[in-house]
């Protein structure tokens, strides 16, 4: 089991604290240190954390930066961001295989079957340009599988990109950035299984890790499934895309949503 433990105090639900203050609790002086802000992830030996240098070809690296005090600072992957109900979610693996699986899963989700060979083939070259070109720490592919040791498919799939969008900040006073979530997408027979549910659990903890205090995502403003599942994980709607942008040109109009990260601590088990 591990522990990400931060002390923090928000005034208002989008009202950033300054003032947040982190204890490092790791044993052996070994510190899981935030980029952005001084808080620690705290390890048991059983956390699945696992040393790897960045130069190995086993998938992107976290951008956890660990390291002793005083001393210099190595990467570290994490292994696991979640595990919800039966369903584990961890970063992708950059190899082919797992690449198309996760354009499979796109294409299922979102395109219609006369279709699918086409864009599953558009969607795995945008993934493989993405990957290729964004840095471990502003930009993640998350995948869920069975937590089972039997069945380890990839069912499900989302993706966390760091953004800075002037039109969505003036909601968050005092922030710079914000991770975006999109294309979350799981396999038609895995719905109804809460496989969103641990995608999106996924990114709170991703968030907490890289130092982030807002998530954001847009959703349809017809698709009440998806929204009740957005709005069950804590995101509340605070815009809709204008007429004349969506409703008058024939497109469906999107809702902004919006949530603010919880500091408090946290359990991967």
């Amino acid at each position: 089991m591990a522990q990400i433990q931060c002390q923090t105090n928000f005034h208002s639900i989008f009202k950033k604290d300054l003032s947040l203050k982190c204890k490092i609790l790791q044993p052996s002086n070994v510190l899981y240190v935030n980029r952005r802000r001084g808080f620690t992830l705290q390890c048991s030996s059983s956390f699945p954390v696992s040393l790897t240098s960045r130069e190995e070809e086993v998938g992107l690296k976290h951008n956890v930066e660990v390291g002793n005090v005083g001393k210099e600072r190595v990467d570290y992957e994490v292994d696991c961001f979640a595990n919800e109900n039966g369903w584990k979610v961890r970063r992708i693996i950059e190899t082919k295989e797992e690449m198309r699986k996760v354009a499979a899963i796109q294409a299922e989700a979102f395109h219609k079957p006369t279709f699918f060979d086409f864009f599953k083939a558009k969607l795995l070259s945008g993934l493989v340009n993405r990957l290729r070109n964004s840095t471990p720490d502003r930009y993640a592919c998350l995948v869920a599988e069975h937590n089972s040791d039997v069945e380890q498919d990839i069912v499900g799939v989302v993706f966390a990109t760091v953004l800075r969008d002037k039109d969505v900040l003036h909601y968050f006073p005092g922030a710079e950035e914000y991770l975006y979530i999109s294309g979350i997408a799981v396999l038609n027979k895995f719905r109804r299984q809460k496989v969103a549910t641990a995608l999106l659990k996924a990114c709170d903890v991703l968030a907490r890790i890289w130092g982030f205090d807002y998530l954001v995502l847009r959703a349809y403003e017809d698709d009440f499934g998806a929204r009740q599942l957005y709005t069950n994980a804590g995101y509340i709607v605070v815009s809709s895309d204008p007429l004349w942008n969506s409703t008058l040109i024939g497109r469906r109009r999107r809702v902004l949503m919006v949530k603010q990260v919880s500091h408090e601590s946290t359990n991967i088990h």
